[in-house]
């Protein structure tokens, strides 16, 4: 699994560090894993023009004793100072010891930058908030329009470490070399998205047992899917009731259904107008015209997709004892207070839009700050809550880590593709996930499974439910089944 780290935790674990290391040792340790990167990067390192961009903090001094690491392997290593009386002096000294030069002048500092095969950010370090300043920008935007790389020290500087916020200008990074932990802006857009590849280097930082986001990985995925006994039966793997479609949206029934047999659960049981379309598609399904309350015995409901405005069979369907997804039209007709009330748990699915309407704010605003709308969320109505997005996060009421998907692909951003997701995480409360582990491993199927269907190429909702076992598979590839 891999855990991220808010600002305060880190900084504490490196003082803590630092008290029983010799005196810039930790320092060290970062820029000789910072020059290995940038070496790699470049590919040639002697002969290679670089461009270190140094602020005032600790990541301006990395970028100087990085830059002196690699002008001593014969990189020509220039050091433009956006603060001078500021800059770092021990890496100072050491640059130009190594061979390096300092420019502080900001037209030097733009030839050199559009000159440069690498450009190492080193402008605010993990503590930065808000955008860049104009001095610092335009030579960024210049960065960006050269044909340098740009490897960015610990985060893209202007991106909110702890959230992934970007308030302003920010460094848009081919590559992110982060110390010690990742952080959670580093792995939630829109920061994430800034990041570019990342990759830690460990500088032996202890770390406490409970990180701000985690995203779990194909091992931790296998752990948790539903497997089937010897002594299984249809009933036993879990029943799912899927409450979805109407007149008018019959297929998003279809395609919630399509991914509910996917999921792991020993049947499907589905309530609903569109049950004519689900048969003819799925003849498996056990279908049911006379609702939620005579379709006979779940372990889990699904409601919403594509209900239009059914409010009533949603009423019905949240007040089963039984876990809830509540998705799409279902979010709209549902009562705040019945799912604050519930006893048994609920897992709420919305896009930003859903997620702004839930919370009387501007969808901008769901989006430019994903991790605390999905955890307002969660408080607010006492539910885990799976917030699609570039980057999926899913968040349990009580407070604990958010989990960030790490799979998907752009292409699955098509009409249908969350009514799939519904249906197989639902499938999976019902074979007895729990919401926040459901939504986890629903998320990184669907995920896993677009992009299996995509390739590169557009694909339509039912080619990502069409690919679901070999994303399963896929996951479980290092594992015995049966």
């Amino acid at each position: 699994m891999r855990t991220a780290y808010s600002v305060e935790t880190v900084r504490a674990a490196e003082r803590a560090l630092m008290a029983r290391l010799p005196e810039g040792a930790l320092m060290q340790r970062a820029a000789a894993g910072l020059a290995a990167a940038s070496a790699e990067f470049l590919g040639r390192v002697h002969g290679s023009r670089v461009v270190l961009l140094v602020g005032s903090g600790d990541n301006g001094g990395d970028a100087l004793y990085a830059g002196a690491r690699l002008a001593r392997r014969g990189a020509g290593v220039t050091a433009a100072l956006l603060s001078p009386d500021r800059a770092h002096a021990g890496g100072l000294r050491a640059l130009r010891h190594a061979g390096g030069t300092v420019v502080t002048a900001p037209e030097d500092a733009l030839a050199a930058v559009e000159r440069a095969d690498l450009v190492l950010d080193g402008i605010v370090g993990i503590g930065g908030k808000g955008g860049l300043r104009p001095d610092a920008e335009r030579l960024v935007d210049a960065a960006a329009r050269s044909r340098a790389g740009i490897v960015a020290v610990d985060l893209p500087s202007g991106v909110d470490a702890d959230t992934g916020e970007v308030r302003g200008a920010a460094v848009r990074a081919d590559l992110t070399v982060t110390f010690g932990a990742y952080k959670p802006g580093l792995l939630i857009d829109p920061g994430h998205e800034y990041a570019g590849a990342v990759r830690l280097v460990e500088i032996g930082l202890e770390l406490p047992p409970d990180p701000a986001v985690e995203a779990l990985q194909h091992a931790d995925v296998a752990q948790l899917l539903p497997v089937p006994s010897a002594e299984s039966d249809k009933y036993r793997r879990g029943v799912l009731g899927v409450a979805a479609g109407s007149a008018r949206y019959p297929g998003a029934a279809v395609l919630a259904v399509s991914g509910a047999l996917r999921g792991g659960a020993g049947a499907v049981r589905y309530v609903g107008p569109a049950g004519d379309a689900v048969i003819a598609r799925f003849p498996e399904t056990l279908v049911s015209d006379q609702g939620p309350d005579h379709a006979g015995r779940v372990q889990a409901w699904v409601v919403g997709p594509g209900a239009g405005d059914d409010a009533g069979t949603v009423a019905k369907v949240l007040g089963a004892d039984v876990p809830v997804l509540l998705d799409a039209d279902g979010l709209r007709l549902a009562d705040r207070d019945t799912v604050r009330g519930r006893g048994a748990p609920t897992l709420m699915t919305p896009h930003a839009g859903e997620a702004a309407a839930l919370l009387g704010v501007r969808r901008e605003e769901v989006e430019a700050t994903r991790l605390v709308a999905v955890r307002e969320l969660a408080a607010v109505y006492r539910a885990t809550v799976l917030l699609k997005g570039s980057t999926t996060l899913i968040a349990a009421p009580d407070g604990g880590p958010v989990r960030v998907n790490p799979t998907g692909t752009a292409w699955l951003a098509t009409a249908g593709s969350g009514d799939v997701l519904s249906g197989l995480t639902g499938s999976l409360l019902a074979s007895g996930l729990t919401p926040l582990d459901a939504g986890s491993v629903g998320a990184y199927l669907h995920g896993l499974a677009g992009r299996f269907a995509s390739r590169g190429a557009p694909i339509a909702a039912l080619d990502i439910s069409d690919r679901l076992p070999d994303a399963w598979r896929d996951v479980r590839r290092e594992l015995d089944w049966d």
